[in-house]
C-alpha cells in the first residue's frame, strides 16, 4: 500500500519546514517529484533548506516566513500556494518550540509554546483544511505531537498542555474528515520519540536517539498502512515500553490513583513491576 497522496503530482506544505524532522520530510517528499512549500521563523535557514529541497528533487520548492501563530499569515500564505499551484494535497503542522514553565509561575513560555505548538496547527488545518477538501484529490493533514502529550510527565506543562490539546484536536479533525462523505484527506498524529534535531541542544546525536530522516522514513511507512497514531520508538525507547507506560498513565483514572502517579515515590515500585510484566 501506498498513501494515495504520495505521488509526484502532489503539492507538500510542510511548518517548520528548514531544518529538523520538517526538513526531513520536505526532503522525503522532494524525492517524489512534489511541490514543496517549507514554512519557518528562522528566515536564514530557508534558502539553504531550499537549495537542498531543489537538490533532492523536487518539482519547485516555495518558501515563506510566515508564523503559525499568526492565523491571518496562513490564510494569505494558503491562498498564495493556490494561486501558485492550485493547492494543498499533503499538510504537515510540524512547527514547535519549547522552553521552561511551571503551573504556579506566569511566563511569555506558556503563550508561545501554546500559540505555535497547538494553535499553529489549528490555524493551518483552517487555512488550509477546506480547499483541500473542496478539490476531491487524496491527501493528508500530518500534526507533529509528542509523547509528553500522552504521558505529561512532570517539568514542562505547557509544553504538555500544548501537545495534549494538539492529540484532541487531531482526533477530532480525523473523525471529522472521515464522516465527511466524499472527503479523501486523511488526518494523522506523529508522535515522534526522542529524535536528534536543534531542539535537544547538543552538538552531536546521543546514542539513545534516532535521525530526522529515520523519523520521517518511519512515518511515512506507518501513513502507507493507513495508521492515525504513528507512535514511533528510538534507540532506547521500544513500542512495547511505550505502550506499558502510556497504559500506566491512563490507569490512573482507572484505578483512582494520583495524578502522575508514575513520578509519586508512594507508587515507584508497582510501575516499575508493571513495566517489568512480560
Amino acid at each position: 500500500m501506498t498513501h494515495p497522496a504520495f505521488t509526484s503530482q502532489s503539492v507538500a506544505v510542510i511548518t517548520g519546514g528548514a531544518s529538523g524532522i520538517g526538513l526531513a520530510a520536505a526532503t522525503h517528499f522532494a524525492g517524489m517529484n512534489m511541490r514543496v512549500v517549507i514554512v519557518d521563523r528562522a528566515a536564514d535557514k530557508l534558502a539553504a533548506a531550499s537549495e537542498t529541497l531543489r537538490a533532492a528533487g523536487a518539482a519547485d520548492v516555495m518558501t515563506s516566513e510566515a508564523d503559525v501563530s499568526d492565523k491571518e499569515q496562513l490564510q494569505v500564505l494558503e491562498q498564495d500556494i493556490a494561486d501558485r499551484f492550485g493547492g494543498t494535497d499533503i499538510l504537515m503542522n510540524n512547527a514547535g518550540v519549547g522552553g521552561r514553565s511551571s503551573t504556579l509561575e506566569a511566563s511569555d513560555a506558556w503563550a508561545n509554546m501554546l500559540g505555535v505548538n497547538l494553535m499553529g496547527p489549528i490555524n493551518g488545518t483552517q487555512a488550509f483544511a477546506p480547499r483541500m477538501v473542496a478539490r476531491s484529490r487524496p491527501g493528508a493533514i500530518i500534526n507533529t505531537g509528542s509523547k509528553q502529550g500522552i504521558t505529561t510527565p512532570p517539568g514542562n506543562p505547557a509544553y504538555n498542555v500544548s501537545k495534549a490539546g494538539l492529540k484532541a484536536f487531531t482526533e477530532a479533525l480525523s473523525h471529522e474528515l472521515r464522516s465527511n462523505e466524499g472527503c479523501q484527506i486523511t488526518a494523522h498524529l506523529l508522535i515522534p520519540g526522542f529524535v536528534y534535531t536543534g531542539m535537544i541542544g547538543t552538538p552531536q546525536k546521543p546514542p539513545s536517539a534516532w535521525t530526522a530522516e529515520q523519523t520521517v522514513a518511519f512515518f511515512v511507512e506507518s501513513m502507507n498502512r493507513g495508521d492515525f497514531y504513528i507512535l514511533c520508538p528510538d534507540n532506547d525507547v521500544s513500542r512495547d515500553l511505550d505502550e506499558k507506560r502510556i497504559a500506566w498513565n491512563l490507569g490512573d483514572i482507572i484505578e483512582n490513583r494520583p495524578a502522575l502517579s508514575r513520578w509519586h515515590p508512594d507508587y515507584e515500585d508497582a510501575f516499575e513491576a508493571f513495566i517489568s510484566q512480560s
